[in-house]
């Protein structure tokens, strides 16, 4: 058996890669030719042999080491392994370092970000960091209960923002389903406050929904006192009736007039941003009126890259604004008409007075598939069924614009 001073005095010799002193029961000092010196104890689970490192000498001292033999040896003698005990707790330890709130709400934050936009991932990690992590970011996510979560989102709701409310009620409830499946909560309280916060109220983008009305406006575009650009974009956006930010982006690259399309590249499409990067390119049937404007537009801005050049940067689109702007100067207020406005009097007139199929109309619009396997396995383009669409669309907007089969009722 070993004393204190045969483990302080301990050597290697140069010849060996290292140097064993057996102490009793399986319990031996290895001595490296660098000096360090460790305590094992072998054991012999299943009929082959294993070893259960105990530590440092002299941080764990002669004393210690037997102690731990012992411990160890009571454990194999119950029927456990030591060794396979003790990587389960390492494991354990490890899954349980993060389990505050916070921790968990970083950790499932890098997980995704890759998958997410930039916009969308600055915009949770926003939410959550600025309401969710200062008043329960320390707190174990187990002990986490549908009050304290309730607390939270009135304080919110308090500031006079429901909506945003609603929104880091689903973050919140996104960390607690991340944190039951790595292990560090059992159960998700975000369920049980359904009910208990203010109801969601939804503003549609305002439109003009009746054809008069469309006609007028129509009427007012042609005689708009404004840039011949912005024009141009205003009745596109009628003729067209894509996503704001995808007209004022459109690029003479994208547009095939042989071909009469509008190719939009599936980066610019509102998708996820793998779909942006696998998606195919969003078509655009162009009408003979379409394609006699875009004609035009291209003696103006040809030489450039964007069909809509911004009149301050040359080398950027027009601004967010400048149709919003065009509108409220032709007298349509914000509750009256939007630039998105323009799907929403497309798909109610085509639906309504045209008698469009609804699947070829949200089609044209962009719009995914409903049900979990829609756009799996629904990929229906009705490309031809689009191009004589959007050719009657633009020949009924121009009835429209000239008062024709409006009929007008006299008063009783």
């Amino acid at each position: 058996m070993l004393t204190d001073a045969d483990c302080r005095n301990a050597t290697c010799p140069p010849e060996k890669k290292r140097h064993r002193l057996t102490d009793s029961g399986g319990l031996y000092l290895e001595v490296s030719p660098s000096g360090s010196k460790r305590w094992f104890w072998k054991f012999y689970p299943d009929g082959k042999e294993s070893r259960l490192a105990l530590g440092v000498y002299p941080a764990v001292t002669l004393k210690a080491a037997r102690q731990a033999r012992d411990t160890a040896r009571k454990l194999r003698d119950e029927g456990a392994n030591p060794v396979q005990q003790r990587r389960a707790e390492k494991l354990a330890g490890s899954a349980n370092k993060a389990v505050t709130f916070e921790a968990v709400a970083r950790e499932f934050y890098e997980s995704k970000a890759d998958g997410w936009s930039p916009t969308h991932a600055a915009r949770w990690l926003r939410l959550v960091d600025k309401d969710a992590t200062p008043r329960m970011g320390a707190l174990p996510l187990s002990d986490i209960t549908a009050p304290m979560v309730l607390d939270v989102l009135r304080k919110v709701e308090a500031r006079g923002v429901v909506e945003t409310a609603r929104k880091l009620s689903e973050c919140i409830g996104q960390v607690f389903r991340y944190g039951i499946a790595t292990g560090r909560c059992e159960r998700n309280p975000v369920p049980d406050l359904r009910g208990a916060l203010k109801p969601r109220t939804v503003k549609h983008m305002a439109a003009l929904l009746e054809p008069a009305q469309v006609g007028a406006l129509l009427r007012a575009c042609d005689v708009y006192m404004g840039q011949p650009v912005t024009r141009a974009a205003l009745v596109l956006s009628a003729l067209l009736f894509q996503r704001p930010g995808n007209m004022r982006a459109m690029e003479w690259a994208e547009i095939d007039f042989d071909g009469a399309m509008w190719a939009i590249p599936s980066a610019k499409m509102k998708r996820t941003v793998q779909a942006k990067r696998s998606g195919r390119p969003h078509m655009v049937p162009l009408s003979r009126q379409a394609l006699a404007i875009l004609a035009e537009l291209r003696l103006l801005t040809g030489g450039g890259r964007y069909v809509f050049p911004s009149l301050r940067m040359g080398n950027a689109p027009m601004s967010e604004n400048t149709i919003r702007a065009a509108l409220r100067n032709m007298g349509y207020s914000n509750n009256d008409m939007t630039p998105h406005g323009f799907r929403a009097t497309a798909r109610t007139l085509m639906a309504e007075r045209l008698n469009m199929s609804p699947d070829v109309l949200e089609a044209q619009l962009a719009h995914g598939k409903s049900g979990p396997l829609g756009m799996a396995y629904d990929r229906a383009e009705f490309m031809a069924q689009r191009r004589q669409m959007m050719q009657a669309w633009a020949d009924y907007l121009d009835t429209l614009r000239e008062g024709a089969q409006v009929l007008q009722f006299r008063r009783a």
